[in-house]
């Protein structure tokens, strides 16, 4: 099986590139799976997948550190993104938003649709996320979109991994570990160290016996 594994940025796999003596680059190249660094954000993922996302490869795999909307996820947990939400694509009309769906426009929800019965995924809690431009950071917009849409993860790239896939046909599989919980920004509550090592060890535990 041929993967190609996608992060935003080289230091969120810098441990798992370490580990297989990569040297560091945009995309870079090995026997078993591939690895694109995208850059942060959903427009920089779609341009890159679109240079290097092909038929050749039989997963795609999204790693990354992502916030949590649930305070009782510890802080370095691997989840399981199993659907994403593109949840600012739509249109406000008086007081309410209206998704893509709702518009008549196409759609705003997405799943990564794979077939995997790995057993380091099964240790792996399934949850729901949304993707963003701005992280939430405001108490009132942190309430509103937990009441619209209820996520449990929130990442700037997720869902344009998934949608790209289902474009191509390709499967694929969202793996996230949570660096900070979504709350009105503080930093000195993250945890991104402990995050980027449970996410890479994950990883590459998954890439070695895949």
């Amino acid at each position: 099986m041929k993967i190609l594994l996608v992060a935003a940025t080289s230091a969120e796999i810098s441990i798992l590139t370490e580990h297989f003596q990569l040297a560091e680059a945009e995309f870079m190249q090995t026997e078993k799976f591939d690895i694109l660094i995208t850059g942060v954000g959903m427009t920089a993922t779609a341009f890159a997948l679109g240079k290097h996302l092909s038929n050749r490869y039989n997963l795609v795999l999204n790693l990354g550190i992502a916030g949590s909307f649930d305070p009782d996820i510890p802080l370095g947990t691997v989840l399981n993104v199993t659907a994403d939400d593109l949840s600012e694509l739509g249109a406000e009309n008086k007081g309410t938003f209206l998704s893509t769906e709702e518009l008549g426009f196409g759609k705003s929800s997405f799943k990564a649709h794979n077939n995997l019965l790995h057993s380091s995924l099964s240790g792996l809690r399934k949850v729901k996320g949304i993707t963003v431009n701005t992280v939430h950071g405001t108490q009132q917009s942190i309430n509103d979109i937990k009441k619209r849409l209820n996520p449990i993860t929130e990442s700037m790239e997720g869902a344009a991994v998934l949608y790209c896939c289902e474009k191509e046909g390709i499967p694929c599989l969202q793996v996230r570990s949570i660096s900070n919980y979504v709350e009105p920004r503080n930093k000195d509550s993250w945890k991104i160290g402990l995050a980027i090592k449970n996410l890479n060890e994950w990883a590459i535990g998954f890439l070695t016996n895949s």
